[in-house]
C-alpha cells in the first residue's frame, strides 16, 4: 500500500513472520512478563 501524500510517499508492506520467529517473540514476551512481575512483587515488599 502506498500513499502519498505533499511529495511525502509511504509504504506499508505486510511482514511475514515464520514459526521460529513467532515462537522466539512468544518466549521473549513471558520472559519479560515474568521479570516484571518478579520486580513489581520486591516493589511491594518495601
Amino acid at each position: 500500500m502506498t500513499l502519498n501524500i505533499l511529495f511525502l510517499t509511504v509504504t506499508i508492506k505486510k511482514r511475514n513472520v515464520s514459526a521460529a520467529e513467532y515462537e522466539r517473540a512468544e518466549m521473549a514476551k513471558k520472559q519479560y512478563e515474568a521479570t516484571r512481575d518478579r520486580m513489581l512483587s520486591i516493589q511491594r515488599l518495601f
